[in-house]
């Protein structure tokens, strides 16, 4: 194997300048600056540009990893580097000088604005579109510590994806500028080096204006024990004197470098003990070195008039004997009118705490059923980078103070809604909804009741998306939509072009691995329920063709939307949500006549991942035949002989209610059924499943008892099901070298979606903690595969997988072979859970596929990748084997191995 010199000496792709002006020395990085102890460099190193897709970075997918990466790399200003971008398909280096430094005595930061002049960037997107000012580059600068001891220093990293600090990786950054989870640094006297993966992204950093990257890196002193990530606590509004919701919520960071424990929290106005034990089973809280983790317990108002409320969180260290310390932490109560939107709090599935804003129905609402009626539910999707709490969205409604609806504006945990509103969001819109039944215990309700079920969505760009997502996913409990400013997919919004090359059957489990959210597959679901759309004609943020293009699919699946193009309207101004036809929609969708479902006597349903997916008209899909492809069911009711016909395409599993068990039978794809057979009618559902031989049954896929294990409810789908947890997520690894990739794991879930996890480190395998599990491991350490021949195995050096026809492939035999695998598979324990796996032949490759736990949205994450060393420079292409596994945990056909 060639040294990296060889490799950079031999290698045409990079060369060379002689020149004799050499500039090294002149642009030194910066040194010390001021009286400061912490201080940025002024000037940076820059090389780029680099083509990249759209998040595609995730993949790997630098081309400067062919030279053994960036880090490999010294300033040579005559150096230049093939690119497909630049004139003369030329990058070369530069410096930056940082646009804006600023620091104190505990503080440093500085911003950076990159932009490349030598490309002709109107004239690519003339051809690519937005794709073509997606790019990557470099930049590597240091930060000096002036001070004479060691600093404990957090780094944050506003929009940044992926950096270098002494040599050490990080990958996960902070993209979308949370500042939620910055990194722990113990920085020593002198000077260290930072390198900065810079990736320019349309749907972070907008697609109109000129292509720069601007980015902000700025550490800050801390305390160097436990101490609050965020000031305050999250807790609910009080309405008329009382807490809207019991559940407060404090962000916890470990900056030291020893494992703390939490051991109590106590009221400081109330000395009684505070209950956690049942706020997401976690009477016992370690908060490991260097990570962040929301701690969850119960708030009571000590008195009736108090204007705050006060902690004590007791904790110590584990290695340091029963010496207790305490963290104090306080918030202002904000005090609301019952009837106007105000915060309540409740458990995510995940087991942390979230908020959403609640508004419900007026005193004078002229609701028709009375009070002990019960109304429907409208949602209120934000758009991304908005609080719910914020008057742009909790006043959105204002205008219309008199609906009979319980009006509800949800977070999805995050400014970006988690995951644009999909799984883990979508599972924080469900939880908001359930939550009202306790909201009206705890205050003491008298008005009317809620039906959690029935629902009118609606919402304004990415919630515009995530209402376009609710429709097609949960078409039984929607009444009406009306989608605002919405785009289509994640792929329909910037193209997914100038990837690096791939053979096309990985491009199709990439595209197949986000099939259920690419809503222009699945507009026939929403057949039979009114849509109302609405876009300004001049948006350049969502282009108006998305809203164009699915009232062209709705029409073309025989329903119809109500479709308004506001002449000479952008993306966004005051009074969106509330135009005179939206008013009149969300009047007549929530009269009382109008809340009740009316099954279409003929529907589709068309399904690209059962465990995401609801039911339509009575039928849920609960397995696929081959989860890589789009499922489809086609019904048809016949009122002369009052019976159903149904035909499947992809389909292994289906579920029915009582609707279809008032009928002697029912016809399935040529099929007569008696469904008065089968002891599940009891239980109010009728189950069929499709059999080996090709005919229905009633009945499950798999019998529950069975010795091997089936893929069922929250462990269908692609690698994203992992965000399915119920219960906090728990990160185990065993050695001391993976301390860092396990923690790195935490930081990112904390980071994009405000998740809580549990970090073990144990030897052996044996725990099973409840929630889902990523497990890491290096070499011969790997957690033991529960599932009885299952098609993975690792081995110290080498992976093998066992393909459709049951021949096995081994990949990496033999010294020196670089692997790395993450693959889902089922626990120990019977149940919905799963793990994913993170292994690696050596620690760099465990990094590698570390990157490919769920983080942003678009990814494309199947169930399985084996990679291999070269996907840091081909992405995807780098990948020995990807795929999908069927109910029964064996490799799909259209896997590749």
């Amino acid at each position: 194997m060639f040294s990296w010199l060889t490799l950079l000496s031999l290698c045409a792709w990079c060369f060379h300048s002689h020149d004799a002006h050499h500039e090294r020395a002149m642009h030194s990085l910066g040194g010390r600056e001021g009286s400061q102890s912490l201080a940025f460099s002024t000037s940076w190193q820059v090389l780029g540009p680099f083509q990249i897709g759209t998040r595609e970075a995730t993949w790997g997918a630098d081309p400067l990893e062919y030279l053994g990466g960036f880090r490999a790399l010294q300033y040579d200003p005559g150096a230049q580097f093939r690119s497909s971008l630049p004139t003369n398909g030329t990058a070369r280096w530069s410096v930056v000088v940082a646009t804006q430094t600023s620091g104190n005595s505990s503080s440093s930061s500085a911003s950076l604005s990159i932009s490349y002049d030598n490309v002709d960037w109107n004239f690519l997107k003339v051809v690519y579109g937005w794709a073509a000012v997606q790019y990557q580059a470099w930049a590597r600068g240091e930060i000096t510590v002036s001070a004479d001891d060691n600093q404990h220093v957090i780094l944050y990293t506003d929009s940044i994806l992926e950096y270098w600090v002494d040599d050490v990786h990080y990958f996960g950054g902070d993209f979308f500028t949370y500042r939620r989870a910055p990194p722990v640094l113990h920085l020593t006297p002198g000077t260290h080096k930072i390198d900065l993966r810079l990736v320019r992204d349309v749907r972070a950093m907008g697609g109109v204006l000129d292509p720069t990257i601007d980015v902000v890196v700025e550490a800050q002193r801390v305390s160097g024990t436990l101490e609050l990530a965020k000031p305050g606590i999250l807790m609910s509004d009080v309405v008329d004197g009382k807490l809207a919701s019991l559940i407060g919520s404090v962000a916890l960071r470990n900056s030291g470098e020893d494992d703390i424990e939490i051991v109590d929290v106590q009221s400081s106005d109330v000395r009684s003990p505070v209950n956690t034990t049942n706020l997401g089973g976690k009477s016992r809280l370690v908060v490991v070195a260097g990570q962040t983790r929301p701690f969850a317990f119960n708030i009571s108002l000590p008195t009736h008039n108090t204007s705050s409320v006060r902690f004590s969180i007791t904790y110590k260290t584990t290695a340091g004997g029963d010496q207790l310390s305490t963290l104090l932490v306080s918030q202002n109560l904000t005090r609301r009118s019952i009837y106007d939107p105000h915060k309540i709090t409740y458990l995510h599935p995940g087991s942390m705490a979230s908020y959403a804003m609640l508004r419900p129905p007026a005193e004078n609402a002229a609701c028709s059923e009375g009070p002990n009626s019960t109304l429907p539910v409208l949602l209120q999707l934000h758009g991304a980078g908005v609080e719910a709490d914020s008057d742009q969205v909790a006043h959105a409604l204002d205008p219309v103070p008199d609906l009979c609806a319980w009006v509800i504006f949800p977070t999805g945990v995050t400014s970006w809604s988690g995951d644009d509103w999909h799984n883990w969001g979508f599972a924080d819109v469900e939880a908001a909804v359930n939550s009202i039944p306790s909201w009206i215990d705890a205050v003491a309700w008298r008005g009317p009741g809620v039906d959690v079920n029935t629902w009118v969505v609606s919402g304004h760009s990415n919630g515009g998306q995530g209402s376009w997502y609710a429709l097609t996913h949960r078409p039984d409990r929607i009444v009406a939509a009306s989608p605002i400013s919405g785009y289509s997919s994640i792929q329909k919004y910037v193209p997914y072009e100038l990837w690096q090359p791939m053979d096309p059957r990985r491009t199709a489990i990439i595209s197949a691995s986000l099939n259920s959210y690419r809503h222009e597959m699945l507009m026939e679901n929403a057949k039979g329920i009114p849509v109302l759309q609405q876009h300004g004609e001049k948006d350049d943020n969502v282009p108006t063709y998305h809203s164009r293009f699915l009232r062209q699919l709705l029409f073309q699946v025989g329903t119809n939307s109500n479709y308004y193009e506001l002449p000479g309207k952008g993306h966004y101004y005051d009074g969106v949500m509330t135009t005179d036809q939206l008013k009149s929609f969300y009047r007549e969708q929530t009269r009382s006549d109008k809340t009740t479902h009316t099954d279409p006597q003929e529907f589709s349903i068309v399904v690209g991942d059962p465990g995401d997916m609801g039911s339509k008209g009575g039928i849920l899909v609960t397995h696929l035949g081959d989860p890589g492809q789009y499922g489809r069911v086609d019904v048809k009711y016949d009122s002369t002989l009052k019976s159903y016909t149904i035909k499947t395409s992809n389909i292994l599993g289906l579920k029915l209610d009582e609707r279809y068990m008032q009928h002697e039978g029912i016809g399935i794809d040529g099929q007569d059924i008696a469904t008065s057979e089968g002891s599940n009618t009891k239980r109010g559902f009728l189950e069929l499943s499709h059999s080996l031989e090709g005919s229905w049954k009633i009945g499950p896929l798999y019998q529950s008892n069975a010795s091997t294990q089936h893929r069922h409810g929250r462990q269908l789908g692609s690698m994203t099901a992992i965000l399915r947890s119920s219960g906090p997520l728990t990160i185990r690894h065993q050695a001391a070298e993976t301390a860092h990739i396990a923690l790195q794991v935490s930081r990112n879930l904390h980071q994009y979606f405000s998740a809580d996890s549990k970090i073990i480190s144990t030897g052996s395998w044996d725990d099973s903690p409840p929630g889902n599990l990523i497990s890491i491991a290096i070499g011969g350490d790997a957690p033991p595969i529960v599932q009885p021949d299952f098609p993975i195995q690792v081995g110290t050096t080498s992976v093998s997988v066992r393909d459709s026809n049951g021949r096995w492939r081994r990949f990496g035999e033999g010294e020196g072979a670089h692997l790395g695998a993450a693959f889902l598979q089922p626990p120990a324990l019977l149940d919905e859970r799963l793990e994913l796996v993170l292994w690696g032949s050596d620690v760099e490759m465990v990094a590698q596929v570390a990157r490919l736990v769920p983080m942003l949205t678009g990814v494309g994450q199947p169930d399985f990748v084996v990679l291999g060393d070269s996907a840091r420079w081909r992405g995807v292409e780098g990948a020995l084997s990807l795929g999908f596994f069927d109910y029964s945990w064996n490799v799909t056909p259209s896997s590749v191995v």
